[in-house]
Order: C-alpha cells, then sequence, then structure tokens
C-alpha cells in the first residue's frame, strides 16, 4: 500500500448509510471525506421481515449517489458493509443485487460478531495507544454489540438484536415519552442483554466506550447542557430521560444538540443505553470517534499487506477446531492452486486466495460424519462466525465445498460465474489427484481454458502410471456434462 492510496467504505447501517473516504499515510489512514445520510431501513421491514418497496429505494437511491462519488476507486479499495437490517431482510438478494449495482462495488453482509470485530477496530485505531482493558458499546439501529480488548485485539465479541430504531418502533410507536413505555423498553432490553453479563461483567474491563449513533448523539446534547464532552455519566443520562418523560412526545423535543434525524429514535437509544448502564454497572462512558467504517478501512488496508489477512488465520483455527487433516489439506490446496494458476487470467490472485481457503477447508465436515461430509461441510460454513469472512464469502466457500464431489450441475447458478467455474473445477480436480492422500505427480499436467471449454492433458505414459488417477479424470469430465461448461481430458 503506498502512501497517498486512497480507501472508502460504505456503512449500510439500519438508520444511516455512511461513506468514509480516507488517504493511507505511513501506517494511518487520513479522512478525507465524510458523508452520512439518514435512511432508516431498519423502519421498511414488515411483518414478514420484508424491505418494502419504499425502504429499498431509500436505501437504491442512496447508495447510487454514494456510487458517483466513488467512481474511479479500485475495487480492492472499496468496502461495502451491511449490518442487522439486511441480516435480517428476507428479501435481501433483491436489494444487495440493485444495490451493487447502483455503488458499483460488492455489498457484504457481515454476521454480527464480525461487526463487533471491525467497530472494535475502528474505536481502537482512532485512540491513543495504552495497555487499559475496554469495553466497547455499540448502539445501532437494530442490533447492539459489545467488545472487550486491548490495544487493537478484540478478546470477547457479541452482537445482541437490540437497537435505537426497533426499540423506538416496539416501545414509542407514535413517538410518546411515558414513564411506563421507559420501564418496558429497559426491562426487554436488559433481558435481551442479560447474557452478556457472564462476559462482559465489570471487573473484565477498565474503560467504556461508546460507539456510532446513539452514544455520539446522547454525548453531544450532554455537552450542550455543560456536561464534559465527550462522555457519558449515570447522572447524565438520568437527567436527561426526565427531560424526555417532560417533553411527553418526540415532536415537542428541543434540546441543543439533538440532531433532527434522531430525534425519532432518540426514546429508544436512550431506553437501551439506560439499560446497558445498569446491567453492566457502568458509572461513566467515554464517546469513541472510531466506528465500523472505520474498522472498515484499516481491514482493507491489512488484507493488502503480506500475511496480515486475518481470514487465513480464521481458516487455519476453523481446521483445527473441526479436526482437518492438515498436510493432507495443504496438499490439495496446493494442487488446486497449481491447476488454476495455469488457467487463470492475470489479476486472479484474490480468487486463488479463496480457492485455498476452500481446499484447505473441504474435509471440515468430516467431524460430523464422513458420509456426505461435503455437504455437513458446506453447512459448517454457511452457519459459523468467521471472522474477517463476510457472510457471502462464507457462503461461497461453502459452495465450493460442497461442489467438491458429486454432480457438477447441482450448483449451476454459480456455474454463470467462469472464475467460479474454474475455481471448482481445480478443487474437483485436486480432490481427485490426491485421492490415496498423498503427493500426485503433477510433472506434465496441464489446465488451459478455451472460452468455454477446459483442456487438461498429461504427459506421455502418465496415464498407464496412474491408471486410479485417470480413471477419476475421465469420470471427472464425464460429470461436466449437462453444464454451461466442458471438460476435454487428453490422457497420454
Amino acid at each position: 500500500m503506498h502512501n497517498g492510496t486512497r480507501l472508502a467504505a460504505v456503512d449500510l447501517g439500519s438508520n444511516s448509510f455512511r461513506l468514509e473516504i480516507g488517504r493511507y499515510e505511513f501506517g494511518h489512514i487520513q479522512r478525507v471525506e465524510y458523508l452520512k445520510e439518514t435512511v432508516r431501513q431498519g423502519n421498511g421491514l414488515d411483518e414478514d421481515r420484508n424491505l418494502t418497496p419504499e425502504a429499498m429505494e431509500r436505501g437504491w437511491a442512496c447508495l447510487a449517489r454514494f456510487g458517483e462519488r466513488l467512481a474511479g476507486f479500485p475495487r480492492a479499495q472499496v468496502r461495502a458493509v451491511a449490518t442487522q437490517t439486511l441480516r435480517e431482510a428476507r428479501n435481501r438478494e433483491e436489494f444487495l443485487s440493485r444495490g451493487s449495482e447502483m455503488l458499483g462495488y460488492p455489498i457484504d453482509v457481515v454476521s454480527g460478531p464480525e461487526e463487533a470485530r471491525l467497530i472494535y477496530q475502528g474505536v481502537a485505531r482512532l485512540l491513543p495507544q495504552s495497555d487499559e482493558r475496554r469495553l466497547v458499546v455499540d448502539i445501532g439501529g437494530r442490533s447492539t454489540e459489545l467488545i472487550l480488548g486491548q490495544q487493537f485485539t478484540p478478546h470477547a465479541v457479541a452482537s445482541f438484536r437490540v437497537g435505537s430504531v426497533a426499540w423506538s418502533q416496539r416501545y414509542f410507536p407514535q413517538g410518546e415519552f411515558t414513564a411506563t413505555a421507559f420501564l418496558a423498553a429497559e426491562i426487554a432490553a436488559k433481558a435481551v442483554l442479560d447474557e452478556a453479563l457472564g462476559t462482559f461483567r465489570p471487573d473484565a474491563w477498565e474503560v467504556a466506550y461508546g460507539s456510532s449513533g446513539t452514544a455520539g448523539a446522547v454525548g453531544d446534547i450532554l455537552a450542550a447542557a455543560g456536561g464534559t464532552p465527550g462522555t457519558i455519566t449515570r447522572e447524565g443520562l438520568a437527567w436527561l430521560h426526565e427531560r424526555l418523560l417532560r417533553a411527553q412526545t418526540a415532536e415537542r423535543l428541543r434540546m441543543d444538540g439533538l440532531k433532527e434525524e434522531r430525534r425519532a429514535v432518540i426514546g429508544g437509544g436512550v431506553s437501551v443505553l439506560r439499560a446497558v448502564f445498569d446491567l453492566l454497572e457502568i458509572d461513566q462512558m467515554q464517546v469513541a470517534q472510531g466506528a465500523l467504517r472505520q474498522g472498515a478501512l484499516y481491514d482493507l488496508l491489512d488484507r493488502e499487506q503480506p500475511g496480515t489477512d486475518l481470514r487465513t488465520t480464521t481458516v487455519n483455527g476453523l481446521m483445527q477446531r473441526f479436526g482437518v487433516d492438515a498436510e493432507h489439506a495443504e496438499r490439495v490446496a496446493r494442487t488446486a492452486c497449481a491447476l488454476f494458476d495455469q488457467a487463470a487470467p492475470a489479476g486472479s490472485e484474490r480468487a486463488a486466495r479463496k480457492l485455498d481457503w476452500a481446499a484447505r477447508l473441504h474435509e471440515i465436515g468430516c467431524l460430523v460424519s464422513h458420509s456426505d461430509y461435503h455437504r455437513h461441510g458446506a453447512y459448517i460454513l454457511d452457519n459459523t462466525d468467521a471472522a474477517g469472512f463476510a457472510v457471502p464469502e462464507l457462503h461461497r466457500l461453502g459452495i465450493l465445498v460442497q461442489g467438491q464431489r458429486g454432480k457438477v450441475r447441482k450448483i449451476e447458478a454459480d456455474l454463470q460465474d467462469p472464475m467460479f467455474a474454474l475455481q471448482l473445477l481445480s478443487l474437483r480436480l485436486a480432490v481427485a489427484l490426491c485421492h490415496a492422500r498423498r503427493d500426485p505427480d503433477t510433472a506434465g499436467l496441464a489446465l488451459r481454458q478455451d472460452g468455454a471449454r477446459f483442456h487438461l492433458t498429461t504427459r506421455g505414459g502418465w496415464a498407464a502410471a496412474y491408471p486410479q488417477s485417470a480413471h477419476l479424470l475421465r469420470e471427472e469430465a464425464l460429470a461436466w456434462l449437462k453444464t454451461p461448461w466442458e471438460l476435454a481430458v487428453s490422457l497420454a
């Protein structure tokens, strides 16, 4: 990463969409531009958890404006991250498909724990370095993330389905503030957050930080009322609670420091924050400058630095957890990537890295059962929390793992992508060539692509020397029949 390189992060939150553009300078990212739009997608989930057409249109319009600003940015220098609303939305694929097109870049839906990890990175990167044990609290529109960490390392992350938008809709639907509504909202928030006590207990941290919308809004209001800037106290929260009760409705609420866009969700945000203070015995919280979008920027940076991609560490951890035969996984990965590199176009390094991960995880399902282990492996990857990975990335790895054996046409929809087809073929060939669980003889083995046709050739005498491998390769050619692709095998 060269000094002066521009990076961009888009945060698709439940209340607001944000765009942060930064410039890399000597290991740090300096802000160049920041845009924010209140989209309120979290309000647009209907009873069936589908985004309404109006909510989708609001989001698409915002992404189109962000996309115009990002025109010309290389794909590797932009990260778009979606959170709880799109985790919940049943019709999210419809929104993401057009949204990615409008933005001009793919949108990653991240899991709750991955969102928490990125939040912590954003907070930690903008704080002075110290060895203090930190608690970070991020109350978003439909989820609340809690993180314990020191320096740049998060030690515990958790995500809970409670937030300012969801709680405002549920307990203050007409914007009316009553003592009864606040009591019900706080009790309900504590019920959801109660399991956090075991991990995030008061003796596990020294300093509490609040990041993102609710903490920032409350901090601004208290500072405007004469409080210490950047600090939220238990007394200040009690004072704010009393002011909301006196106003009786959000429409009548007039307070210095309260932005108009925050008025409709301030009741839900304050009730959740009060519940967090009570449950975790917080007396004082510092308002953090960093948040999810800064974490996404630094994550982009880490992915580009050799040896620092967290996803590789995560893959190694999954291999250990599920008892994968590391030697064989390395063998299959090495063979698959060698074949892939022969046929892949220039600039396919990212696809090769993902193929390597899929190959190392191809037997992850064996711990469940050796029967249909490829299907078990796909299920595990679709349902695990893996640091550094977005939900679509894990799903794509799962499809590769599922497709390593059996009929190819079962995943025909994904075969429309030429790069995926080459990844899948390379993995399947590697699994076949490594069937004896020893290093295969690949000298003279060549894979090339010509349009929709793959050609696999061997050196003279190879088929006679390895008859079982030759048989498996011929079977592989048959498996690609009735797909958009053809595999031609020439065995000498």
